[in-house]
């Protein structure tokens, strides 16, 4: 069954976050681009490509322990190229970036090579980007072993630049989390909404939890039969799985009408905060599902 929901959110913010990029990369020797685990695809934003070209790019898979690794893994697989490093990790985890500072220094030991061959210690400069929510600032935070950067289970939290240095030599621009202007896959669009990197109140919620359903549901019925403690049958539609869990969850108002706001706000944020079990949205043998077949043509938008 497909779903037909539309998404679309790009607040001006954005527009600016963008240019400041633009003017800021020159400034830095590598991209440290954070995706989250859940949705590593959907988080590739098409407006970076033409941005970060000859940058080497660090990609960060966070929320590795939120998601399916089976599945993860093949996406770091899929992302590993020439100039690339893929970091797989839980930046709430204390001391886990250590793992991202040891790839800066890698993909950048030329220059460190240099530097030392005249007794010399570079700075380096890393700029990190990444789909709203998708826990840049976080990640920022564990690398320094303090809070430095704002961070919050939210879009939008960080709203300009942010430099933060790190004592082993090692400086971060903390850019604000960016979307694109267009969504031109609906698939894309409603995993961004899933984890979080889209604003809930610019969202149908009830709709949303609807596709949420529907797509879990090729996943894996059993996720939502588990956690709610239901059965579905392969003949119910979507609204009646979520009819089931409202029955279960006792999800009613006054007169016994379902209480579908509730229950759809309840599903959406139990997989976000994991209790839905460890998921990958996506998986690289889609990639031609996923894929926004314009990706190219909106880049010189």
């Amino acid at each position: 069954m497909e779903n037909n929901l539309t998404i679309q959110w790009f607040p001006g913010h954005m527009t600016k976050a963008m240019r400041m990029m633009e003017k800021e990369i020159k400034l830095v020797d590598t991209i440290i681009y954070v995706l989250d685990s859940r949705a590593p695809f959907s988080c590739v934003n098409p407006k970076f490509e033409k941005l970060i070209d000859g940058k080497p790019i660090i990609y960060v898979f966070n929320k590795y322990d939120m998601s399916d690794s089976s599945k993860v893994d093949k996406w770091v697989d899929y992302f590993k190229k020439e100039n690339t490093r893929c970091v797989v990790l839980d930046s709430t985890a204390s001391g886990s970036g250590k793992k991202v500072e040891s790839a800066i220094r890698d993909v950048l030991s030329p220059k460190i090579a240099k530097f030392r061959a005249k007794n010399m210690n570079p700075t380096l400069r890393a700029m990190v980007i990444g789909v709203p929510n998708c826990g840049k600032s976080t990640l920022i935070n564990n690398l320094c072993g303090k809070a430095k950067t704002v961070t919050g289970n939210k879009p939008g939290v960080t709203k300009g630049k942010q430099w933060v240095k790190i004592a082993s030599g090692i400086e971060l621009l903390d850019m604000p989390g960016t979307l694109w202007p267009a969504f031109d896959n609906n698939r894309v669009a409603r995993n961004l909404a899933y984890i979080g990197s889209i604003k809930e109140e610019v969202v149908d919620i009830p709709e949303l939890s609807i596709a949420f359903i529907d797509d879990i549901r090729q996943i894996d019925s059993g996720l939502l039969e588990k956690r709610y403690n239901i059965l579905i049958d392969t003949k119910d539609s979507n609204l009646d799985v979520l009819e089931k869990i409202c029955e279960s969850r006792k999800y009613v108002v006054k007169g016994g009408d379902y209480d579908y706001d509730r229950c759809s706000y309840a599903i959406i944020s139990d997989f976000k905060t994991g209790k839905l079990g460890k998921i990958c949205l996506e998986r690289v043998e889609e990639i031609k599902k996923l894929t926004i077949k314009d990706r190219k043509q909106e880049q010189n938008v």
